[in-house]
């Protein structure tokens, strides 16, 4: 096996991205450029993403984010070994942005296409980062996923649990603009939290101690609602409490469901070379922490990209391009976007065969 350089795009949300990736032949692997152009001031008056103005903005600074991309990393198109764009799941109209212009690029420059799955990127970056070994337990907490899955390969992905509601990112969003923190909510609620009392407020743990590491977010949103409601109106001190109390109860309940899964996870007769937090989510730094103890306490390991790599980038997506051009995995360009792919449906090369 030789060197691989991948072009990688991603368009599945709000973030405008490309990034150009190098991937050795002994699997290690370097990021040469990662062009990312955030919407985030564009959603912003709308505490959340519009899809129809995610996708009108791809269109129109795509094509100067890929040449940004080519023109950091020093690597010319032509040396390009494929063109790896994300396929989905995401907003539709935004992954038909991506996928298009990748299709038009791999045939113009008669290079191999490579449709990514969104997830999938996000599950293989500590393999770029860290060089964690299959197979690993992955932690994936984004604002629109979050589920525990035994990675055993590429495109081999068993899921232990997951949300049965409302996503972790999608509860610290709701929270935040429940108590009228500004947009993105996530980042607004880690900084109201460090200023707060997390023992005020009496939050629930759902599905504490259950024996199926899945995850319910629903209740402990309503609780949030309810305690703000009682003591309204709110004082600034009583965001800062409410969201300490909040995100506490975020982290005792992913500590909760990460043991179970680690502990379903050998069960089974896998012993995972690490626990890998991914996602949005992963930037929280309260999360890192307990997740750190929590994998220690496991016998094992976290492994955890830095935060510009857990928020949606191309180097992802062209590094897990790179992963699946490895061993053979292309694709023709009549491949079609998807707005729902879930992460058990990817495939690897016996599937593929």
């Amino acid at each position: 096996m030789r060197d691989l350089l991948l072009l990688g795009i991603e368009t599945t949300c709000d973030e405008t991205a490309a990034a150009v990736v190098r991937r050795r032949a002994d699997g290690s692997g370097t990021i040469l450029s990662n062009i990312v152009l955030s919407q985030t001031a564009d959603h912003a008056p709308y505490g959340g993403v519009v899809p129809e103005i995610a996708s009108r903005a791809h269109v129109e600074v795509l094509d100067r984010v890929i040449e940004r991309a080519l023109r950091s990393s020093g690597v010319k198109l032509v040396e390009m070994d494929a063109i790896a764009a994300a396929a989905g799941p995401g907003l539709i109209g935004g992954v038909i942005v991506g996928l298009t212009t990748a299709k038009a690029i791999a045939l113009a420059a008669r290079k191999p296409l490579v449709a990514v799955n969104h997830l999938e990127a996000h599950a293989l970056t500590a393999r770029l980062t860290d060089a964690v070994p299959f197979p690993f337990l992955l932690l994936l907490v984004s604002g629109g996923h979050t589920q525990l899955v035994a990675v055993t390969g590429v495109g081999e992905y068993h899921k232990l649990g997951g949300t049965m509601d409302d996503a972790i990112g999608e509860a610290f969003d709701k929270t935040a603009k429940m108590l009228g923190l500004p947009y993105p909510g996530g980042p607004a609620v880690e900084r109201a939290a460090l200023r707060g009392d997390a023992s005020r407020f009496a939050l629930p743990r759902p599905l504490h101690g259950k024996p199926v590491p899945d995850f319910s977010l629903s209740g402990l949103k309503t609780a949030v609602r309810l305690e703000a409601l009682r003591i309204a109106p709110l004082t600034d001190q009583d965001v800062n409490d409410l969201c300490a109390s909040f995100q506490g109860a975020i982290v005792d309940i992913l500590a909760d469901r990460v043991r179970c899964a680690l502990r379903v996870m050998r069960e089974r007769g896998m012993k995972p070379s690490a626990l890998v937090l991914a996602g949005g989510v992963g930037a929280n730094q309260a999360v890192r922490r307990v997740l750190h103890k929590v994998a220690a306490d496991g016998g094992t390991r976290l492994a955890v990209p830095p935060p510009e790599l857990c928020t949606d980038n191309g180097a992802m997506i062209a590094w897990a391009g790179a992963e699946r051009f490895a061993l053979g995995l292309t694709d023709d360009l009549a491949v079609s976007p998807r707005a729902r792919w879930p992460l058990e449906e990817v495939t690897g090369v016996e599937m593929a065969d």
